[in-house]
């Protein structure tokens, strides 16, 4: 137990000397295996693209047993307008890590042109705040219990941001180019309680993401679509993940996923009818804190597709 204990407090320790020590950026990357239903989150241009109101959740639990391991939840909903001309959004994010509380809530609006009888090219705009919670006074400082002064308060910021980005698609393919966050939020916490924040824009700091993905035919009752995502900011190496799904029959999917120098993972998921999808992801850890993680983590997506009163629903929607 006292083995434990020491753990905890060495783990919760590094996360506030990262956060309260020195000075921290407030903006986040959020990670998720199944991003493809995530995208409101990453380009708000995919607002309205499902051509009727789509509702999303996720759920992943990254590293399971990991003391302090991240947590997040998001939601998402967004829809056309005006004869598919526009869609708007609204993303809601929570994500925990350590004595750290992360909250999110983004509006988007995306502006959609026809290319072609089925094809759109939407621009949009993506803007909204979020609040940083570090709860210094659920630290355990030591073995008895007792409390340290200086870490018996608990500091928050809440800070603006915006973004930008472009998607096209198709009823088989799409691509998308994006900058989620364009404001860099710098926050420095001092033990008292101090909050210091400040906000500008830093283009070399801007990531940048772009995502692909087709649908191939290969027989009548087996589909396999392909994905990928790759991120970049200056003076950073590529990050990319790669996905591969096969849909048996309009109702199964079955698939794998490979994020590089961190994760391959396995996804399952199921159309339970033509509105609802549930989708199921296992990630198993490539680096060293599979050690301390053996159990992996876990992400699970639901997503409902609303109709519209005299309109059937566009079935099978496959982005």
């Amino acid at each position: 137990m006292k083995h434990f204990i020491i753990n905890v407090k060495a783990i919760a320790f590094a996360v506030c000397f990262l956060i309260a020590v020195n000075t921290a950026k407030a903006q986040f990357d959020y990670m998720f295996t199944q991003y493809m239903f995530n995208e409101m989150f990453i380009n708000p241009a995919y607002a309205g693209s499902k051509e009727a109101m789509s509702a999303t959740l996720l759920h992943r639990q990254q590293w399971v047993n990991f003391p302090g391991r991240p947590v997040t939840t998001s939601f998402s909903l967004h829809g056309p307008l005006m004869n598919n001309t526009m869609g708007l959004g609204l993303s809601v994010l929570n994500e925990r890590i350590g004595v750290l509380n992360h909250n999110l809530v983004y509006a988007s609006y995306a502006y959609r042109l026809k290319t072609s009888a089925k094809s759109t090219l939407a621009f949009g705009l993506m803007g909204g705040m979020h609040n940083q919670l570090n709860k210094f006074n659920e630290l355990k400082v030591s073995n008895d219990g007792t409390t340290d002064p200086q870490f018996s308060n608990s500091a928050s910021t809440i800070a603006p941001n915006f973004g930008t980005g472009v998607f096209f698609n198709t009823p088989t393919f799409y691509a998308g180019l994006s900058i989620p966050r364009m404001i860099d939020d710098k926050v420095k916490f001092a033990t008292n309680g101090a909050v210091e924040l400040s906000t500008k824009i830093e283009p070399e700091n801007f990531h940048y993401y772009l995502t692909v993905g087709n649908m191939f035919t290969l027989t009548k009752d087996l589909k396999l679509k392909g994905q990928a995502m790759i991120k970049a900011v200056q003076n950073a190496p590529l990050q990319f993940d790669l996905n591969a799904n096969f849909l048996i029959k309009e109702m199964i999917w079955a698939g794998a996923s490979y994020r590089n120098g961190s994760s391959v993972s396995a996804i399952v998921g199921m159309q339970v009818n033509k509105q609802f999808l549930v989708s199921y992801a296992y990630d198993y850890t490539l680096n060293p804190i599979q050690k301390y993680s053996p159990i992996g983590s876990h992400e699970l997506a639901l997503n409902y597709l609303f109709t519209y009163k005299g309109k059937k629903v566009v079935t099978p929607r496959y982005f």
